[in-house]
């Protein structure tokens, strides 16, 4: 029988995870995670299990659990096969979609064209870039939906959460010290991408379609890559002493 606590304590932990309350690489102590939450120590158990299934935590003999913390290349090799279904949905979505389907793609489209307007004006630019990321995401659930493949978007929804988490601990932060030009380009780049992959999906042409969604995917999986690499530096840097900065400069 499922346990109601265990399900509180999952999403209590899968909130604070995808909200970057708890990093990668983060301690998920059983004991005060009953406490904090306000439940026995099994519930936690139990969802730390479930947590792990996602990908999201990582459980060692004698060592507890923690976040999971992605390497680079293991980074890389779970969004080149993000890559691949998602370009596959497209392409499947194109063949697939239904009016209905067009009209929930198209929906957080035109919303992203109004956000990315209002981002070149704007003073506070932190609540429309995080708007827009809410956006892109209704779009490309919006895809894999129309796409008809349970198994899937099943796969690409978890790919997608471990992404998150990846990306919570140095995207937000390196957005945010962004130039607004810099921010600004980006918007209309990625809403130009968006324009590309739903004119083909609404043509029903599938190959377009698929290539589209590959180039928008590719440039994600640059950029995603290289604030990783950024963070590390940065971490680097921070560990050397004054004669060692000065050496490395």
């Amino acid at each position: 029988m499922k346990s109601v606590n265990s399900d509180v304590a999952y999403d209590h932990i899968r909130s604070q995870i995808l909200g970057g309350s708890y990093a990668p690489g983060h301690a998920l102590m059983t004991e005060s995670l009953a406490e904090e939450i306000g439940v026995s120590r099994t519930p936690v158990r139990d969802a730390l299990r479930k947590l792990e299934a996602d990908g999201l935590v990582v459980i060692q003999p004698r060592l507890g659990a923690r976040v999971r913390k992605f390497e680079a290349n293991e980074f890389r090799e779970m969004c080149e096969l993000r890559l691949a279904l998602e370009a596959q949905t497209a392409g499947l979505a194109a063949k697939n979609r239904t009016a209905v389907d067009l009209h929930e793609i198209e929906a957080p489209l035109i919303a992203m064209r109004q956000l990315t307007a209002e981002l070149e004006t704007v003073r506070s630019r932190v609540p429309k870039i995080n708007k827009l990321m809410l956006e892109d995401v209704r779009f490309h659930i919006a895809i894999i939906s129309a796409a008809k493949n349970e198994l899937m978007k099943k796969e690409i929804l978890r790919l997608h959460l471990i992404h998150r988490v990846t990306q919570t601990s140095v995207g937000q932060n390196i957005l945010g010290s962004d130039t607004r030009e810099a921010q600004v380009a980006n918007g209309s780049r990625v809403l130009a991408e968006h324009e590309a992959i739903y004119a083909a999906i609404a043509k029903g042409d599938a190959k377009a379609a698929k290539f589209a969604m590959e180039q928008h995917i590719e440039n994600l999986i640059e950029i995603s890559l290289r604030r990783i690499a950024q963070q590390e530096r940065e971490r680097f840097a921070r560990s050397l002493t004054a004669d060692e900065l000065v050496y490395t400069a």
